[in-house]
């Protein structure tokens, strides 16, 4: 025999359901903005595409000329602005529970009022959960494409890369370079100094490397001692000319290991994107160029040298 709690719980689940169904449903269609806002914002998380929301709904009650946006996460910037701002600014630090995710400004030609600026802190309010989660979202997706080492893009991210490169190199005719890196004789730094000297020297061989590229260039680290970088329109013989350069960065460094200091050198290898050429083929002319260039003493250059 069911007991009177039992029968009670049966009793109201329907109504508890009907209740559920009608909230749900006064939520999906509430015309009030801050209902509309979260509700937008619950559907993605892209931080763009949040921000834009934001500054779509925002605009609708508080006229202003510009939203900004900018925060540091997982080591990249990411800055977002909509319109040309006025001399005047609402400028907001978004924190929740201790931890920082950007900060949000409103510009306009006018000043603000104070009820205007009481209004942006109750957006805020309802935006800084689902923006903390986008924001997260992006540093978990950084993470996933990052050497913990070294800082640097890992393998995931140069095969990403060089697919992308490769697009774009047959839809803009522009030439993509490829360099491969290898650092001469590691085993013996490791083998002879410890891993904490040889994690040290690819750290700072990561630093010198992205010292001597352009913005634009990219470099990744895609085995133990070996990395890549991926150079936008360059021809192959601008590209010697950046791998020539990082191998004397690499060549002037220097590492404590108690009394001594250790030194390292690097061999490269270049190949330059061919028209229809799949990125798996490219990828393995350049680290042909790399063997050549291994195989010829080491600490120098080669380019895959290709006929027209």
């Amino acid at each position: 025999m069911k007991n009177l709690t039992s029968i009670q719980s049966s009793t109201s689940r329907p109504a508890r359901l009907a209740a559920l169904k009608q909230s749900f449903q006064e939520w999906s269609s509430a015309p009030d903005a801050l209902t509309r806002l979260t509700r937008r914002l619950s559907t993605t998380l892209c931080l763009e595409t949040q921000l834009g929301m934001i500054a779509e709904e925002a605009v609708d009650i508080i006229p202003f000329d510009a939203m900004n946006y900018r925060n540091r996460i997982a080591r990249q910037d990411f800055v977002f602005s909509k319109g040309v701002g006025g001399p005047h600014r609402c400028e907001y630090r978004l924190s929740l529970e201790g931890n920082y995710y950007g900060t949000l400004s409103f510009h306009r030609r006018q000043r603000f009022s104070e009820e205007e600026m009481t209004g942006f802190e109750m957006l805020i309010s309802a935006l800084i959960c689902p923006l903390r989660n986008a924001c997260r979202f992006i540093a978990i997706e950084q993470a996933a494409l990052t050497d913990s080492l070294t800082g640097i893009g890992n393998k995931r991210a140069m095969d990403e890369a060089l697919q992308r490169a490769g697009a774009l190199a047959e839809r803009h005719g522009a030439p993509w370079s490829l360099i491969l890196c290898d650092l001469d004789y590691f085993k013996r730094i490791n083998d002879t100094y410890g891993h904490i000297v040889g994690d040290h020297i690819l750290t700072r061989t990561a630093e010198q490397i992205d010292r001597s590229l352009r913005t634009s260039d990219s470099v990744y680290r895609f085995g133990g001692e070996e990395f890549a970088v991926l150079l936008p329109h360059t021809s192959s013989g601008d590209a010697k000319d950046v791998a020539d350069r990082i191998r004397l960065a690499i060549e002037g460094l220097r590492v404590d290991a108690d009394e001594s200091l250790v030194s390292v050198s690097a061999s490269c290898g270049v190949a330059t994107y061919l028209p229809g050429e799949d990125v798996d083929h490219w990828l393995a002319r350049a680290d042909e160029a790399l063997y050549r260039a291994k195989d010829h003493g080491r600490n120098c250059t080669r380019v895959f040298a290709t006929i027209n």
